[in-house]
């Protein structure tokens, strides 16, 4: 596959700006526009052939979305007794359809499950939340409280609430940052004389942190929320473990913003864990959580565990939801289980689970959620080839976010980017630039509130269909604008590294080799930076910088990047898989042009003996390895060795592995 193609559908904006139950990130109410748009999703999401949904996760919009309280911060504002408790209550009940129509799309994931997945955190008439101990407490008169009493026992509270309100009104972000400060040293003070005070010195660090986030000050954040994970212990109580899980569930977000894929991830799993073993297996909330994660690990490209967290996810709604209906949870685990089915290629399957999501949604009458399924239904049906049935979907879900949304809507820009791409297979190129075109009359004047993320994706995804019909220099041209949305956003910096090696591509495509090598080096360069392990897509870069290497005679340049990429994919997809063949084979002629005859022998064999086996003799593909490994074999004075292999390696046991999708040879 080619590096930055995407088969990443255009975000659905029908939601309402929601975060993930778990998110401690929507611990304060950050009313900010113009915030942060960053998320696991957008890590790969220009560069990863995989189907994916126009909804986002709720864990994407953990990272971005301050609009909403979590659950957790709710049980320790009980705790702390902040004054505006009473008066924010009312917020952390389950989302509404009202709410849930009018509401603002939220950010990363793409495309990974519902947007507009309700609300799970309720609070009980009695102060108290299902599944914990945690009860409210008496409130301290912060009214009476001064800001200039440094020895008050209210200036923390009073503190806090200052800061909150601040943040929340879209004030002055530095100031709400130093009243924050304050709040942290007058806790302190507090806890050196009361051990108990410990929780309130918690929650003023996640507001602190969460405030640090919002300034983009990230690394500033982390210390403060490690530090917030060390001051309880689960041996104190639930109410210490449940602030430890809201610190970790955090520092995962902010590590996911900083583009830290595994450390967040590892901070999840911590996170899951405690709140497992202090809720129980079958609380609802933990199958929140382990969708929430499942989540995120599709966007690290982690199928199979993500299918085994949404799996847990599934069964715990299941078990406390309906007997006779499916629960919006359970329809939107459904969501997410067809996504991981549909990236690993079961779209059959997929079918099934997006199907029966349906059904739930419309039960409830929630049209818009029905109408972001069928866009995923099409897509299944697109990647079966039954053409007509996708094209029905996708008709039936445009008609419905025009009439709810409005015909200038991104949602119904995503539609049309999904049927373009749909008439560009089939042949009928006039229709699918005519949606190109509507799609790009909405995405280059966005309606007010639309996030450019979204915007840049939009263009990401039209570029890729302008690229397929070799109109090279419009997708360019459009990368080049998706690339100004992200430049200098934080946290983005494999976003940038994807697009630039898409430019790339695209580059090489025109034959302006070293233009195109400039790009590739920019890229490396940033994935390199990035913190994260070498991946699958960082050696498909190395591969595509090689090619250029190639063609500007940096023989010796090119056969290192060929190594270090031959490296990586062996170790991330195995040595059969077509990826990995492409990069054998660049790998041959290299060591051909440096005189290294014999090592270009061996590899071709190789190359050449599994494309067979893979292919059958009769390929095209496997026919032009083999006329090379005859002209080296004549070259050398011999002829092909014929090798002795296990029956185990003749089966093929890689399901990843597609014909014709690594990159061909440039000789």
């Amino acid at each position: 596959m080619e590096i930055g193609e995407s088969h990443d559908r255009g975000k659905d904006e029908s939601a309402a700006v929601q975060t993930s139950p778990r998110s401690p990130l929507s611990s304060i109410d950050l009313a900010m526009d113009g915030a942060m748009n960053a998320s696991i999703e957008q890590l790969y999401h220009n560069v990863c052939e995989m189907e994916s949904s126009d909804d986002q996760s709720p864990s994407r919009a953990s990272f971005i979305s301050y609009g909403a309280e979590s659950r957790i911060d709710l049980e320790l504002r009980h705790l702390v007794g902040g004054g505006d408790v009473g008066e924010r209550k009312k917020e952390i009940v389950v989302e509404t359809k009202e709410e849930s129509s009018e509401g603002s799309k939220k950010n990363r994931g793409g495309s990974l499950s519902d947007k507009k997945q309700e609300k799970l955190a309720k609070t009980s008439p009695n102060g108290k939340l299902p599944g914990s101990r945690i009860s409210s407490r008496k409130s301290p008169d912060l009214k009476k409280a001064s800001v200039d009493d440094e020895e008050s026992p209210e200036l923390g509270p009073l503190l806090l609430k200052q800061a909150r309100e601040m943040v929340s009104s879209g004030e002055n972000l530095n100031r709400a940052l130093d009243l924050a400060l304050r709040a942290v040293k007058a806790f302190e003070k507090r806890v050196e004389v009361d051990k108990q005070q410990g929780l309130n010195l918690v929650m003023s660090l996640h507001v602190l942190a969460a405030i640090y986030a919002g300034l983009g000050k990230y690394n500033e954040a982390v210390p403060v929320l490690e530090r917030s994970i060390e001051i309880p212990t689960i041996e104190d109580g639930e109410d210490h473990s449940l602030a430890k899980f809201a610190g970790c569930m955090q520092l995962g977000d902010m590590y996911g913003l900083m583009g830290q894929v595994e450390n967040s991830l590892l901070l999840y799993t911590a996170g899951l864990e405690i709140q497992r073993q202090v809720l129980g297996e079958t609380d609802p909330r933990v199958g929140e959580t382990c969708r929430y994660l499942a989540e995120a690990h599709v966007q690290a490209m982690q199928f199979e565990e993500a299918s085994r967290l949404c799996q847990m996810a599934l069964d715990i709604h299941k078990e406390n939801g309906s007997t006779s209906t499916a629960s919006i949870e359970e329809a939107a685990d459904r969501k997410l289980m067809g996504l991981i089915c549909d990236a690993r290629g079961d779209y059959e399957v997929a079918l099934e689970h997006y199907v029966l999501a349906s059904m739930a949604m419309s039960s409830q009458n929630h049209r818009e959620d029905v109408a972001s399924i069928d866009c995923s239904i099409g897509d299944a049906y697109m990647s079966l080839a039954r053409f007509d049935e996708s094209i029905f979907a996708y008709q039936k879900a445009l008609a419905v976010f025009k009439q709810s949304k409005g015909e200038s809507h991104s949602s119904v820009a995503s539609v049309y980017v999904r049927l373009a791409d749909l008439y560009n297979k089939i042949g009928k190129l006039r229709d699918s630039k005519s949606y190109c075109e509507n799609a790009l009359r909405i995405y280059l004047k966005p309606s007010p509130g639309t996030p450019m993320e979204d915007v840049a994706t939009g263009f990401i995804e039209i570029s890729a269909i302008y690229q397929s019909m070799n109109e090279l220099d419009q997708a360019l041209k459009l990368l080049r604008r998706a690339l100004k949305v992200y430049a200098n956003a934080p946290g983005q910096q494999n976003t940038v590294a994807g697009i630039e090696a898409q430019m790339g591509v695209i580059s090489y495509m025109m034959g302006n080799y070293p233009e195109s090598y400039n790009i590739f080096k920019s890229a490396v360069s940033k994935f390199r930076n990035s913190g994260e392990k070498k991946t699958a897509l960082f050696g498909i870069a190395l591969n595509q910088m090689g090619l250029a290497c190639v063609q500007r005679y940096a023989i010796n340049e090119a056969a290192d990047l060929f190594e270090e990429a031959k490296g990586i994919l062996e170790n991330e997809y195995g040595p059969y898989h077509p990826d990995t063949l492409a990069v054998y084979s660049n790998l041959a002629g290299t060591y051909d042009a440096m005189g290294r005859l014999e090592d270009a022998i061996e590899i071709l064999e190789y190359v050449v003996g599994t494309r067979e086996e893979k292919l059958g003799t009769a390929n095209p593909e496997v026919e032009d390895e083999k006329q090379r490994l005859a002209a080296l074999l004549k070259e050398a004075g011999r002829g092909r060795s014929k090798r002795n292999r296990a029956l185990l390696t003749l089966l093929d046991k890689n399901p990843e592995i597609e014909p014709n999708c690594g990159q061909r040879p440039v000789y």
